[in-house]
């Protein structure tokens, strides 16, 4: 986890769940996320897959658009790509693991940027596969951010966090 978000939400998700596997939406403040709020995320899980139900100020700026109800794999310009993300998501609830994953972009000018994406899974009402948790965040604000926005990503490195063996605070 090399971006500050990153760090910040994960650290507060794995607070929040102590020995659980994954805390509920319910507990979620966004107040002790204010430093990151603008890179989170919550997704709703859709008979569709997973869908935007929540997007930071930031992240739709870098993407050029509003997220909320969007498809999260919609994202991805290429069939492959969205069906790679579709599968990631899934195993995150399956197995209420974490994933860090590294992303190269690109903006409609092409100006090249690096993301890093967390997905966490949230229980909601005591369920399984209903949220996640994420966040989307490039290493620095890019001095584009508002002129232009990503317009293709992929994924260029995965690390799950396993339940068990993702580290404690």
């Amino acid at each position: 986890m090399k971006n500050p978000s990153t760090r910040l939400v994960f650290e507060y998700w794995d607070t929040l769940r102590g020995e659980r596997s994954a805390p509920e939406r319910g507990e979620i403040e966004p107040g002790a996320l204010r430093h990151a709020l603008a890179d989170t995320f919550v997704l709703e899980n859709e008979p569709i897959g997973p869908v935007f139900r929540l997007a930071g100020t930031r992240l739709c700026a870098l993407l050029g658009h509003e997220l909320r109800g969007r498809a999260f794999t919609a994202l991805w310009s290429d069939v492959e790509s969205q069906a790679e993300m579709r599968r990631l998501a899934q195993t995150v609830m399956d197995e209420s693991a974490g994933a860090v994953a590294g992303l190269t972009g690109e903006t409609r000018t092409g100006a090249p940027v690096y993301l890093e994406l967390l997905l966490l899974p949230l229980r909601y009402r005591g369920r399984t596969h209903a949220r996640m948790l994420g966040s989307l965040s490039a290493a620095a604000t890019p001095e584009w951010l508002g002129l232009d926005s990503i317009e293709s990503m992929r994924m260029i490195s995965l690390r799950m966090l396993w339940p068990g063996l993702a580290p404690r605070q």
